[in-house]
């Protein structure tokens, strides 16, 4: 099997998963005052201080929380009131419309749209243009799942101030460099296993200047008052560990984006297949680079990894299907969606007509995908191709 999905779960980094199976063997609750629950409480707060330390912000502003969809569903339902409105990108992901969801039904909350371009890309501008007097979000996702496109969030965040900016960063977080002050947001969150940690742990955080947030879950005091709930000490220690080594899965990311490009190359050469996104990342030069640490969060680029495909023939379930069979994992889209056998929401916001929107496939590679891997998979997609699947 060769796994080509990493943007729907990352690859465990192997001491993220043994910190986690230790704690797992342990009976430990971080609440209780005695020495196994304190030795919890410890181990939680200073997988606290590594994902804080890895976003450049501080401790006492991050919440952990089960997943990126409780975080979000949390900020969203937190931050908002009766009747209030919020402008939000077509490309966000399900998880955020979710919440959305949920606040126009419980408070009956406006939301706008705003449209993207047929590559993917966001006009600052259409955010401030959505503005009403009773808007009182803004979000904004720091990378799109599925085209792997890079949003301007800070040129956003600087045209809808005072509204606060809410940035999910899942996809973002581990591929590019993330620091949350640059990127203009107020309010984000970052998945675990998204960045190589085990499944079951997300962080929410608030800037010092963010508009309190409502609690979303209720009974306990844990997490400062923020998220009550025992938690959850193995993922949230794994996380933690995720995090303390996202140096070195940066650092692998140029070796990641060399064999995507080489990937796009050759299945560009067919003609049967269409990359699709924007975000062409190039130096001075016109050489692709993955992005430094000044790096400006206020231009499109593409994430490293990530190549989405629009088959001009074939539905792209079709070939996930075929695709699976011959032992390559891909997707058709957010893996939140898949099974649905609907048109990917993405290349619908896009502005493909729905058979259009069927035909995509997303390849997304990571730091332990090998490179013999990916060519025995272009060479079973293109015999599909051939055969018409």
């Amino acid at each position: 099997m060769v796994y080509l999905d990493e943007n729907a779960t990352a690859t465990p980094l192997p001491a993220a998963a043994a910190a986690a199976a230790e704690w797992l063997r342990r009976a430990a609750n971080a609440s209780s005052p005695h020495a196994a629950g304190r030795a919890a409480r410890g181990a939680v707060e200073r997988a606290r201080r590594q994902v804080a330390g890895s976003l450049g912000v501080e401790a006492r502003h991050v919440t952990f929380c089960a997943s990126a969809t409780e975080a979000l569903h949390a900020a969203v339902l937190g931050a908002l009131r009766p009747g209030e409105h919020v402008v939000a990108s077509a490309l966000e992901h399900a998880a955020l419309w979710g919440a959305l969801e949920q606040a126009r039904r419980l408070l009956g909350v406006e939301v706008t749209r705003v449209a993207v371009s047929a590559r993917g890309e966001v006009d600052p501008e259409a955010f401030a243009r959505a503005l009403r007097p009773n808007t009182r979000l803004c979000a904004l996702m720091a990378a799109q799942s599925e085209l792997g496109v890079v949003y301007p969030t800070r040129a956003v965040a600087e045209r809808v101030a005072p509204v606060p900016l809410l940035c999910d960063a899942s996809q973002a977080w581990g591929k590019v460099p993330l620091r949350l002050p640059s990127t203009g947001a107020r309010l984000a969150v970052v998945s675990g296993h998204k960045a190589g940690a085990p499944l079951g742990a997300a962080a929410l955080w608030c800037a010092p200047d963010a508009p309190p947030l409502a609690p979303l879950l209720l009974g306990g005091a844990q997490e400062r008052g923020r998220r009550a709930g025992t938690e959850l000490t193995p993922p949230i220690v794994g996380l933690g560990v995720a995090a303390e080594a996202l140096g070195e899965r940066l650092a692998a990311m140029g070796a990641v984006r060399a064999l995507r490009d080489a990937l796009e190359a050759r299945l560009a050469s067919r003609g049967a297949l269409l990359a699709v996104g924007a975000g062409v990342d190039l130096d001075a030069g016109g050489a692709p680079r993955v992005p430094g640490e000044g790096w400006a969060w206020g231009a499109h680029a593409r994430l490293p990894n990530t190549l989405m495909l629009r088959s001009l023939a074939v539905e792209g379930d079709l070939l996930l299907q075929a695709l699976d069979l011959a032992g390559f994992c891909v997707s058709s889209g957010s893996a939140c969606a898949s099974g649905a056998l609907e048109p990917s929401a993405a290349l619908l916001a896009l502005g493909c007509a729905p058979p259009e929107a069927r035909r995509g496939l997303r390849v997304s590679l990571g730091p332990t995908t090998p490179a013999e891997g990916v060519w025995r998979f272009a060479d079973a997609l293109e015999g599909l191709l051939s055969a018409g699947v």
